[in-house]
């Protein structure tokens, strides 16, 4: 059976793919890099789909952190926002995170009907992508979309797992895919600050995850999965490849770049 690779958008699509796939979730601004940035602490991440659905797991865990957002601004009820950056910063580890988003969280939970349920962001993209490759006959790549817009930073992070998995011998199933990846498969991080997402986080003075997001490439050798509701962090045994050049960073940070 020849392997494939399809890249897609919207939570509602990942329904299409709930049989004889492997779903990977993509919500670079934020979700996706803040579930991923919460597992990558030893932390318990909860993603849920509804205010409604965070206040009802709640009362089932123990001192829960809820973060979370509704069109970008905290949830109500909830204690801080969908930051990716401050996530990875706490010292209380210990508790749980609820994790609310206005879209990401949706589509983890509409993919959780699939075989098999990734989390990507741009910080684990190259492991994920090598981790695929001929463990999973078809490959759905689905980016979270915001306001029935696909988002450049999604684009490209779906892109980059996907001309891994060409390169690995899968085939594209539909022109659209063929199209993503010709167009954004080699372009550097910096193609995201025009992005809807990036000037939303300029005009709301939330450029610290845009910094974080930047910053924070390829970095984590692992690969994370959501079951039964949470995300969990799985190592990858590939090497860390070597410090690369891109967009400057503020001193004393430090990034991997793609290869």
């Amino acid at each position: 059976m020849q392997r494939t690779v399809v890249i897609d958008c919207f939570p509602e699509s990942a329904r299409a793919y709930a049989h004889g796939y492997v779903v990977v979730a993509v919500d670079v601004i934020r979700a996706t890099t803040s579930a991923i940035s919460v597992a990558a602490t030893g932390g318990r991440c909860f993603p849920v789909a509804t205010v409604e659905a965070a206040l009802q797991l709640k009362a089932k865990l123990k001192n829960p952190l809820l973060a979370g957002e509704r069109a970008g601004e905290i949830a109500p009820g909830f204690d801080m926002n969908n930051s990716p950056a401050e996530l990875a910063a706490r010292r209380d580890v210990s508790r749980p995170v609820i994790l609310l988003s206005s879209s990401g969280t949706k589509l983890l939970h509409e993919a959780s009907r699939c075989d098999t349920l990734y989390l990507a962001c741009l910080r684990n993209w190259r492991y994920l992508a090598t981790h695929l490759a001929g463990r999973h006959e078809r490959v759905a790549l689905i980016g979270a979309g915001t306001r029935g817009d696909f988002r450049e930073e999604d684009q490209i992070c779906c892109a980059w797992i996907a001309r891994k998995l060409l390169a690995a011998g899968y085939e594209p199933e539909n022109r659209e895919t063929v199209g993503l990846v010709a167009r954004w498969a080699l372009e550097d991080p910096a193609a995201i600050l025009v992005s809807k997402s990036v000037d939303f986080l300029r005009r709301t003075g939330q450029l610290k995850d845009l910094d974080f997001i930047l910053s924070h490439i390829n970095d984590l050798p692992m690969v994370f999965v959501q079951e039964a509701g949470e995300v969990f962090a799985v190592a990858s045994s590939e090497s860390i490849p070597t410090p690369g050049l891109g967009i400057p960073l503020t001193p004393g940070t430090r990034r991997i770049w793609p290869c």
